[in-house]
């Protein structure tokens, strides 16, 4: 099983139902426990899953935007806190590859890294004062160039997949500089620390702990860039909403399940002959076709465009990312109308679902962004 040697979509997506089942089997115990998704990161590396966005010309696949988020969304169908995490690195490989901003040495290190080894990387960029890098503060966490090195202190919050990530990206300040950098620090150097403080009732198994930097010594190399106060639209954020779509397929699978095989005393034929019960199936399926629609055509657009077209196309991928978030909320909520109060028991997926995807909510970009930038496009 290798995702490096399928050559079609279709192929690579039926790799993804092979690991759907164990993933789909180990997501409650995980949520219960608030316990990191180990064994199905695990499975993704030892597949080449890992491998699919670093460029071809250092091992990996490229593949285009629009393939991760469709495999992305199959994922989530069997665990959203595993999408989600493994989305992270995915996108930041393909983000890199497609922009180039980063010192060229550097990048292919880090491409090597993950495409013999299946390294993993994330960024860390949210802080508890400053909130989402998405609104503009600066890092309180600090880069210092002392004796040829940089010294990093701080505090990042939010840095999901830090129980297994090889590689940590620390976005901090440059007094000197007054300027923001993103620093490569390896896991092992001294004076980084993962502090187990991920307590969310959403997506538990995302392990999106603190990070803790004392005095962290990276070589100068390691400044990977320096941030430009104009942030250019990324399209490898929409692995988000394709993660919010694939967790609301599964809401709806769990309520057809549900109303196919459940006939109260009342009736003589199951739940899902009722006309009410079907309208709502209906108002589930439209909402996930506009979303699916509306996610797909903007990924496509992205992979047909130029560097020029990209730059203008953030207001399209906010609103699909706005659209398909939003949508997917709504089509859980109404899979739980359908099955009642049993989608409120601890023992139906669908609770978890329900929290799971409301989280949607406060990634970027955050819903008021995103019509205050449709508005000025006006």
């Amino acid at each position: 099983m290798d995702f490096l040697k399928a050559s079609t979509l279709e192929e690579k997506l039926d790799l993804i139902q092979t690991l759907a089942g164990p993933f789909s089997e180990r997501a409650a115990a995980n949520d219960l426990e608030g316990r990191f998704a180990f064994e199905n990161i695990q499975d993704l590396k030892e597949t080449g899953y890992t491998k699919l966005t670093v460029p071809q010309n250092y091992g990996g696949g490229g593949i285009s935007l629009y393939e991760l988020v469709r495999l992305q969304e199959a994922i989530a169908v069997a665990d959203g806190s595993t999408a989600l995490s493994i989305g992270w690195h995915m996108g930041i490989l393909m983000h890199l590859s497609e922009t180039r901003t980063w010192n060229g040495q550097l990048f292919e290190r880090i491409c090597r890294a993950a495409a013999g080894k299946a390294a993993l990387i994330n960024t860390c960029a949210t802080e508890a004062q400053t909130g989402s890098p998405t609104r503009g503060g600066m890092p309180e966490t600090t880069a210092t160039e002392k004796n040829g090195e940089w010294v990093l202190n701080g505090r990042k919050t939010f840095a999901t997949m830090s129980p297994v990530l090889d590689f940590f990206i620390i976005t901090a300040t440059i007094p000197k500089k007054e300027a923001v950098g993103s620093f490569v620090v390896p896991r092992e150097t001294a004076g980084l620390s993962v502090v187990e403080t991920w307590d969310s009732i959403a997506l538990r198994a995302t392990g999106s702990h603190d990070v803790v930097l004392e005095n962290v010594k990276v070589p100068l190399a390691n400044l990977a860039e320096i941030q430009t106060k104009k942030k250019e639209p990324a399209g490898y954020l929409l692995h988000i909403p394709a993660c919010y779509l694939g967790i609301a397929e599964a809401a709806k699978r769990e309520a057809a399940r549900f109303a196919k095989s459940y006939t109260p005393n009342s009736l003589n034929h199951p739940l899902a002959e009722l006309p009410a019960i079907r309208q709502k199936f209906g108002e589930i399926e439209l909402k996930l076709m506009q979303a699916r629609h509306f996610l797909y055509s903007v990924a496509k657009m992205w992979d047909e465009a130029g560097a020029e077209q990209r730059k203008e196309m953030g207001p399209e991928l906010g609103a699909a990312k706005m659209a398909v978030t939003n949508h997917a909320i709504e089509a859980v909520d109404l899979a739980m109308r359908i099955v009642g109060a049993r989608s409120l028991s601890e023992k139906s997926p669908l609770q978890r679902y329900y929290r799971d995807v409301r989280a949607g909510l406060h990634n970027p970009p955050m819903d008021d962004a995103v019509l205050m930038q449709l508005g000025a496009r006006v």
